[in-house]
Formats: C-alpha cells, structure tokens, sequence
C-alpha cells in the first residue's frame, strides 16, 4: 500500500524535505509560488514595489510599496502563511555573474516567474549549460501558460522566434501620426527626454527647400522661437515655463510641418494650437468634466491645456528640490507624470484630428499595459508547482505544457494540455552546434553596435567576447574591461570582415557559443541596421475597423483612409517599443512585458489527453507589454 504523507507519497515528500529550488522572479506567479511551495526556497529578484503590483498577487500591501520585493516584504510576508518554510530571498538580478552556472548546478528545478524577455532568455542558458530543467510560466489577463524545458528532450525557451516589439519610425511619430499610439509615443519620448521630438526635417517624405520653409514660418521669439535646437534644451532654458512650452509643442513645431508640403498632400494638415486664443474663447460648459470615473473621463482642449500647464509646474517644482543637474525619472504611477503625458498626447492627437483618449486609456498604452490578475497568477502557479513534482519525481517525460484559456474550448476545457515539443534543429541556442547568418554592411556596421544591437540585444549575450576567423584569432571583442574598447568606433570592414567572414562568439557566463556567418550587403531598408537570415519579417494583421467610425477624420492617406481611433483601445496597442537610434542602444530596451503576445504563427497539436488535434497558442513570452521593470516599458522613437 502507498504510504501518504499529506496529499504525497512518502518518497516525493522526504525528496522535497531536502530538495533546493530556484526561483527567479518575484512578481505575482513569483509570489503566488512563496505561498504554495514549503520547500528550501531561494528567490532572486531586483525589482521594488510599486502601486501596480498591489493588484496581481496576494502577499504585498499599500503600506509596502517602494520597498524591496524580497529582503524586506516577500520573505516574511510568505512566512506568515507557512513557518516552516526555508526561504533565501536576493534583491538582485539573475543576470549578475555571481550566479554562474555552479550556482546553477545546486538546484534541482528551476522556476521562472520574470517579467522580460532579456532575463528569460539568460535563464533559459543557464539551465541549459547546467542541464537543470526549468519550468517556464507567463500570464497575460486571464490567459495563461506553463511549460518545461530540459535540456535534449523539450524545446528550449528561444527555439521558437518571438514576436518583436512594435516599431515606429521617428518620421512617423515626429510628423505624420495616424493614430493615437503615435501621440502617446511622442509625449512620452519628450517627458523622458529620450529623443528628438521637433519636427524631423530629413523624412523621406517631405521633399521640400529649408531655407524657403524657414522663411516661411512665422514662429515668433516670443512664443519659443523655432530654432533647430534640442527640444530639451529649449525646455529647460525657458525654465520650463508652461505656456511658452505649449506654444513651442503646438503651434511652432505645427506650424513649421506645415511648411513641408508635399507631407500633406494626401493627408489632411494638421491645425495649430495658440494658448492666448483658446483661453480668450473657452466656455466653462463644455470644459465642465463629465459623469463617471475621473480617469476614464475625456475632457475638453482647454481642459488638457489646464492639465498640461499644472502637470509641467509640478515637474518643474520636482525638478527643482533634486537640485542642478538631476533629471527626473518617468513613471507611469507619478500622478504628475502621467498628466503630462496625458496632456500632451490628447492635444497632438487633437491637432491631427483624432479622437482624444481619457487618462486611463492612455496609461494603458504609456505604459505597456495588460492588466495582471491575482486568480490567473495564483492557477498558473499551482500548475508550476504540478509540473515540478512530475520532475522531482523522475517523471520529466510526463510533463506538459498547459494553457489556461479565458472561456471553455469546445471539449469545455479551461486548461488545455499539449505534448511538449522536441529542440529544434535550428535553434541557434540549443543545437548542438549554434550558428547563425546575420546579413549587415560592414562599412557601416560599427564593432560597438555589434557588441551591444546584435549579440547583446538581438541574441541575448551578457558579456559577449568576439575571435575573428581569419587565421590569426583576431580579437574584437573582449568581455574583460578595457581590453578592447578602442575597437568600439571602428568598422567592421577596418578588421578585415567581409561578406563570408565567420566570427566566433563565447559568453562565458552562460557557456554559450555560437558561430556567426557575415553576409555584406548595401541594400538594407532605411533604419535598419542589420537581419538575420532565415527570419520572416513580422507581418502585421489589417486594421479592423468599426463601421461606427468610418466617417471619423483620419490623418492618414486618403488612398486608403482607415479610421485613426475608435471607443476603445487596440488590443495591440498594448504591445509597443519604438527603438531609439541616437542614445540609448541598450540590450535591455529588448526587454519588456508581462504578458502573453497574442499573435504568431499557430500550430496543430494533439491533446495530451484525448489525442484530438487542437490548434496551440504561441508560448506565452513577456515581451513588449506591461513590465513590473519600469526600464522594460520605456517607449523610445525610432529615427
């Protein structure tokens, strides 16, 4: 007869008294996982709480935000529920190189409860270079997804390509925007003070004589003065003065775009805004705000006027008490902050003649949000902790990955397990030989942009270090300091790379290596950098279009005019990154999310259960929505 201890066999429950598990990710799985696991616990996690935490999990209170998530509240939080639990918490991030692969090696199962891509994809390595499994989870609302991952039985995490984070071209957001993302986008670049956002004189499109438009634009000194200066630097030497600023946004800055002609001859132009005529023809009824929740009101011009004057004096003040030199760092929970952004979206939007958008919408975009639910975080972490005894117990060929669905399927199923999926031959990270073709021109690629777009951000490296095949074992990248920093300005081609050339690429931290082949090419499409072979472009759905909108005015080509907005938000919207291409080039821009990506290619696969074929939602990944890691969620414009 089965001896029990609990709801566990005898066997399984002195294996877990003694068993070490990882857990990387403080979250809401993460602490749902704190709650239902009494076992030798070690957590790692580098994030603070913030307001938007308090509603995906059950450990943290009001009380504790800005506190860290683990030394100060998770551990003893959890403890309160189950004493008896030996718990090590960090506030750090998985990606320092104290946790090397022997760190690895003393865990018998790893789980991961992170919030972005960068991370997972380093786990995802270590657990392979340790031959640890690791169960991978992610939720999105009330959808959800837990799968495991060993080492030359499953797929790894980056066997399957994963959707890419939305892209706006800089000319987009800073001349022509078509839809309400694009204003967002713009505010937002400008109250991080990340990039550029003045009209975008050398668009492609705007064929047109500067000298002439100068003439032409009637911008006086008074009202800012439109000279060909850093936005910010303008800002900050008028001492942030909000009228002024407001002419400078939106009447200056439109009325030179006005000035590019060719622009708006298949577009409709946009109108100017001039603070000293709005507040002389406000009427108190139509500014009055309306019924309902504040944040989900929309309110008049003039009311986004009085919003953007009072959120830029307030900024101002904080700006202010940090002393000369500090700058502030955005926040999508700062009151002031998000009111700007709000502001200045609804008024851009207003002059491109889109529908405006309330305070909670334009959050919701801002910030990269999908709404995180405690119930799907606590299910998804009870199917973590089933898939970890399956492993602990020995039965690892056992395991599924399971989906929870928002409403039933047809067999009236919310959780859907399918047979997990064998490595793919072609993974360039668990293959057994990793190589990869990326196609880029030598004569303009630089050694630092190969060190930190390609291997860094595009491939996942920390702390890459690059031999050129040639027969000499050229050195091109060192991860040790300052050995190589000299190559950093100089081309590829200054080495002697060229189209065929092979390069060697080790990241010792993860005890990865992969093989890069050099394709030279001058054909590149404009703002692209490079492309890896073999990759299908991303190619976006039609916009579907409601027909209540259909007679909204649109700023978009009249070949083909869609509606630019309608009543609510986009679900795609949520998922949005704009890479910046003159400051900050840093591998973790390619990182952020909490939630699934819905889109991607589906494939056929039959129920673990009945053995019917049903169609199998792309891996839950956490890239490019809502992140827990402010850094994840910065919205930047592409030029």
């Amino acid at each position: 007869m089965v001896q029990l201890v609990g709801s566990l066999r005898k066997e399984l429950a002195d294996s877990l008294s003694t068993c070490k598990v990882l857990v990387v990710g403080a979250g809401g799985i993460g602490k749902s996982l704190l709650i239902i696991v009494n076992v030798c616990f070690l957590q790692i996690d580098l994030d603070t709480i913030d307001v938007s935490n308090l509603n995906r999990q059950f450990l943290f209170q009001k009380k504790h935000v800005g506190k860290s998530k683990h030394r100060f509240v998770a551990k003893e939080s959890a403890l309160q529920f189950c004493p008896t639990a030996n718990i090590t918490a960090y506030h750090d991030s998985i990606m320092n190189p104290d946790y090397n692969v022997e760190f690895f090696r003393k865990f018998m199962l790893v789980m991961n409860a992170l919030d972005n891509r960068a991370a997972r994809n380093h786990v995802n390595r270590m657990c392979l270079a340790a031959d640890i499994p690791l169960i991978e989870s992610g939720t999105a609302g009330y959808l959800g997804q837990v799968t495991v991952i060993k080492k030359g039985l499953t797929e790894c995490y980056e066997c399957q390509p994963k959707p890419t984070q939305k892209t706006f071209p800089g000319c987009t957001i800073r001349n022509t925007p078509s839809e309400p993302i694009h204003c967002i986008v713009w505010a937002n670049i400008f109250s991080r003070c990340r990039s550029e956002v003045s009209p975008d004189t050398a668009d492609p499109e705007a064929v047109w004589k500067p000298e002439e438009a100068a003439a032409r634009a009637t911008a006086s000194e008074k009202d800012g003065d439109i000279k060909r200066v850093s936005t910010k630097d303008w800002a900050r030497s008028t001492g942030y003065d909000p009228v002024k600023l407001f002419n400078k946004l939106f009447k200056d800055d439109i009325m030179y775009l006005l000035t590019m002609d060719k622009l708006w001859k298949k577009r409709k132009a946009p109108t100017p805004l001039d603070w000293q005529q709005l507040e002389n023809r406000v009427c108190p009824q139509e500014e009055s705000p309306g019924s309902g929740l504040k944040d989900q009101q929309v309110l008049g011009v003039w009311g986004y006027c009085q919003l953007f004057q009072h959120s830029v004096e307030t900024l101002r003040t904080q700006l202010q008490e940090k002393g000369d030199g500090a700058e502030l760092v955005w926040d999508k929970d700062d009151p002031p902050a998000m009111d700007f952004v709000t502001a200045a979206a609804n008024l851009r939007m207003h002059i491109f003649s889109m529908n405006m958008k309330s305070r909670f919408d334009v959050k919701s975009m801002a910030g990269n949000i999908i709404p995180a639910i405690a119930t799907t975080n606590a299910v998804i972490a009870g199917l973590i902790v089933l898939e970890g005894l399956k492993i602990l117990s020995g039965e690892v060929e056992s395991c599924r990955t399971i989906f929870l669905n928002k409403c039933p399927n047809l067999r009236k199923k919310l959780l859907v397990p399918c047979v997990l999926d064998p490595p793919s031959a072609n993974c360039y990270v668990c293959a057994s030989k990793p190589e990869v073709t990326v196609k880029l021109n030598v004569h303009k690629t630089m050694v630092l942009s190969l060190q930190d777009r390609i291997l860094k951000e595009r491939f996942g490296m920390v702390a890459p270090d690059v031999q050129i095949e040639d027969g000499k074992g050229t050195i091109l990248i060192s991860s040790e300091e300052g050995e190589t920093e000299a190559n950093n300005s100089k081309f590829l081609a200054d080495f002697g790379i060229r189209n065929g050339s092979r390069l060697q690429v080790d990241d010792f931290l993860q005890d990865y290596t992969l093989l890069v082949n050099v394709l030279h090419t001058e054909e590149l499409e404009r703002d692209v950098e490079f492309e890896v072979v073999g990759e299908a472009p991303d190619k976006a759905p039609p916009p579907q279009s409601n027909q209540e909108d259909v007679n909204s005015i649109t700023n978009g080509n009249k070949d083909s005019a869609q509606p630019s907005t309608s009543s609510k938000a986009r679900a795609e919207d949520d998922d949005i990154m704009i890479v910046d291409s003159d400051e900050e080039g840093a591998s973790s821009s390619a990182a952020a999310g909490t939630a699934a990506t819905p889109s991607g290619t589906k494939r056929k696969h039959s129920d673990a259960e009945t053995g019917e074929t049903s169609i199998k939602r792309p891996r839950t990944d956490q890239s490019g929505a809502a992140a827990d890691n402010d850094d994840d969620d910065d919205i930047i414009a592409l030029d």
